[in-house]
């Protein structure tokens, strides 16, 4: 097995994405540009995306890490949203897609035509996230966004196998449809809500960091796995196990937490780059085999998908935000009237991904060894719709935010919240730290007692210190010049210690021993300070 293709896939777009962050451009759009760009080189070798691959090894520690990260509180209060969009949107958009390409192209069947539909439906996780985190859009929409991708994914991968099993004639029925549509979404959160205990319980109960963190890398394809073994959805098992692990993870060891973070932030960097790269990559598998439907046609084919997908969104987004405050008097009270800027930023935010391509990539050979119906044609008109909605929308989606003028996150409401909450936990924990040394047997001498009070008070005044004002000299906040006295401090102290390992004096050992200790501090010094 060459491995090669693989070194130079991961570390090429960990380079690009990496490069990205200093460019105004996001990193998804430059890593899909650099794919097609590189796609053509020669001796580059072909990547094809392999759904057996992408579906089951890729997509759950995907979803794991975006699940992880948001707030089932907040998840929880946009539930109508996200549902109506995770679900409602979804099925809409396969019928409203698949109708509009089977009139585009007769000679391709309606049920051919809607297995296309259910392959284009689903907004992609990773672009939104990273849209959403790149633009600052305010904090339901970017709720909602989240949310309707961990689950569309769900509704679009079963909607696909029920129009697949119709388009090959295996007899599907819309009943049999519903049935396993309410299998996959019942299944997979039947499957996840067993699961999140007896995972929570090892993670709380497991008290070495390797194993905690092997653990956590498990346990998204554990997940997905089992889900999928009863035919259940294992995208929604996945989104369950991983809601109520992050609600829950402050229950977790502080050395696990923060490893786990480190572990969990590499894995998303890396796979997140080689994603967007491998969709660039995809246009000359794609383009082989077009056959009779090359060139003008082809791309007017692609210019009508387009639109209509865009379209589409539009037609379901306003209709959903709209309707319910109309029709019901107590979401108006609570919701007050919707305006019309953030459904237009929902609806804008329709950027497709590699799950497209997977389940595209899925679509099989006929029994009688024939190709499906047009299946290059799909193919490429799924690498089109990905790429434009990329393109287009991904580019063009930060200017729009600001020039609708959508209210940013409060930042200094924000941290005044952060500086409150600060100032309860920092009470309570100097009441209990009163309790414990007027017990003898917890004496300490005086320094060691003013210590943990100071370090109370740091903590307790970094926070009010951000709201403060900055140095006139240097522009910095009382808290950065802190972080960088500190790391000047310890960074002196580092330098001792590996001339005394170059002398000699102290070994290898020692001085790992010592510079970890200096490492902790410092993380302590930043993290009050930030």
């Amino acid at each position: 097995m060459d491995v090669m293709p693989l070194l130079l896939l991961v570390a090429g777009s960990a380079a690009i994405a990496a490069a990205a962050r200093r460019t105004p451009v996001p990193a998804p759009l430059l890593l899909v540009a650099a794919g097609l760009a590189v796609s053509y080189l020669p001796g580059v070798p072909n990547y094809t995306l392999d759904p057996d691959i992408v579906l089951p090894l890729l997509l759950p520690p995907l979803l794991y890490t975006a699940a992880t990260e948001s707030s089932y509180l907040d998840l929880r209060a946009q539930l109508r949203p996200v549902a109506l969009l995770s679900v409602g949107y979804v099925l809409f958009a396969t019928f409203a897609v698949g109708w509009v390409l089977h009139l585009l192209v007769p000679a391709l069947p309606l049920t051919a035509a809607l297995v296309f539909g259910a392959v284009v439906a689903p907004p992609d996780a990773v672009a939104a996230t990273a849209v959403a985190r790149r633009v600052g859009l305010p904090s339901r929409i970017t709720t909602i966004l989240q949310g309707e991708s961990l689950l569309n994914d769900a509704t679009a991968i079963t909607a696909f196998r029920v129009a697949l099993a119709a388009a090959v004639g295996e007899g599907a029925t819309w009943a049999g449809g519903v049935g396993e549509f309410l299998l996959a979404a019942v299944g997979g959160a039947a499957v996840g809500l067993v699961l999140m205990a007896p995972l929570h319980w090892l993670r709380v109960h497991v008290k070495e960091p390797l194993l905690q963190n092997t653990l956590s890398l498990l346990i998204p394809f554990v997940a997905y796995a089992t889900a999928e073994q009863v035919h259940a959805s294992g995208v929604i098992a996945v989104v369950v196990v991983a809601l109520y692990l992050g609600h829950r993870a402050w229950e977790v060891d502080f050395a696990t937490r923060l490893q786990e973070e480190a572990v969990w932030k590499m894995v998303a960097f890396v796979l997140e780059s080689a994603v967007f790269a491998l969709i660039g990559l995809q246009l000359p598998v794609v383009l082989k085999g077009l056959g009779p439907h090359a060139g003008a046609e082809a791309a007017w084919y692609a210019l009508v998908v387009f639109v209509v997908v865009v379209a589409v969104r539009f037609l379901w987004v306003y209709p959903a935000t709209w309707l319910p405050p109309m029709l019901s008097a107590k979401i108006r009270e609570r919701e007050g009237k919707p305006g019309w800027k953030g459904p237009f930023v929902i609806a804008w935010a329709g950027m497709r991904g590699v799950v497209s391509l997977a389940i595209a990539f899925s679509i099989p050979l006929t029994a009688e060894g024939e190709d499906f119906p047009h299946r290059n044609l799909l193919l490429f008109l799924t690498f089109t719709t990905v790429i434009g909605t990329l393109v287009v929308q991904g580019l063009t989606l930060p200017l729009l935010v600001r020039r609708l003028k959508l209210p940013r996150p409060d930042t200094r409401a924000e941290t005044l919240a952060e500086a409150n909450a600060q100032a309860q936990a920092s009470r309570a924990a100097e009441q209990r730290l009163d309790e414990l040394l007027s017990d003898d047997r917890n004496a300490l001498p005086s320094p060691l007692a003013d210590r943990l009070r100071s370090v109370l008070e740091r903590r307790r005044n970094a926070v009010w210190e951000r709201l403060g004002q900055v140095n006139p000299v240097t522009g910095e906040s009382v808290d950065d010049t802190y972080r960088r006295l500190s790391r000047q401090v310890i960074s002196a102290e580092r330098e001792v210690f590996v001339k005394l390992r170059d002398a000699r004096y102290i070994d290898d050992e020692m001085l790992r021993t010592l510079l970890r200790r200096l490492d902790l501090e410092e993380a302590a010094a930043y993290r009050e300070a930030s």
